[in-house]
């Protein structure tokens, strides 16, 4: 899969930021630069940098919040708004009515409020680098990260 917009959700994030630098974290953030080198718009939604930030918050994982700075300055930022977050309200009511939330009713649920943000961003042609389609897929066009071109 091709594409000019990607925009990260917290499982490439956190891969992309991880200072341990395994395999798979190596090639997350090798993926992420060279989707920047081939001219592709990257972006991380703020409710994935909180979810990403708040963990290794938590952990006291330093070196892990450097990098993850480091990082996000060389990305585009897609901030919260009051459009977005009246969105990720209707999209949370509708699962539940269906009969498919994407998260238990007293969690948050990031999923439907970066789903709202891309939403309400008028991205038509962005996908949602994730290690986990199901949820997003609900509401936008994700895909795995390892499937993006």
């Amino acid at each position: 899969m091709v594409t000019t917009v990607i925009v990260l959700d917290a499982g490439p994030l956190g891969l992309a930021t991880n200072p341990r630098m395994s395999p798979q974290a190596t090639a997350c953030l090798r993926w992420v630069q060279q989707a920047l080198t081939s001219g592709q718009r990257v972006i991380v939604p703020e409710i994935v940098d909180y979810e990403v930030r708040r963990e290794l918050l938590r952990a006291e994982k330093y070196a892990g919040l450097t990098r993850l700075d480091l990082l996000t300055r060389q990305l585009d930022y897609l901030p919260i708004a009051t459009k977005a977050m009246r969105m990720a309200a209707y999209l949370w009511a509708q699962t539940r009515q269906r009969g498919r939330p994407t998260a238990d009713d007293r969690a948050l649920d990031g999923d439907v409020i970066l789903a709202a943000q891309l939403l309400t961003a008028e991205l038509p042609d962005a996908v949602v680098a994730t290690t986990n389609v199901g949820h997003l897929s609900l509401f936008v066009n994700a895909a795995l990260w390892t499937d993006i071109q």
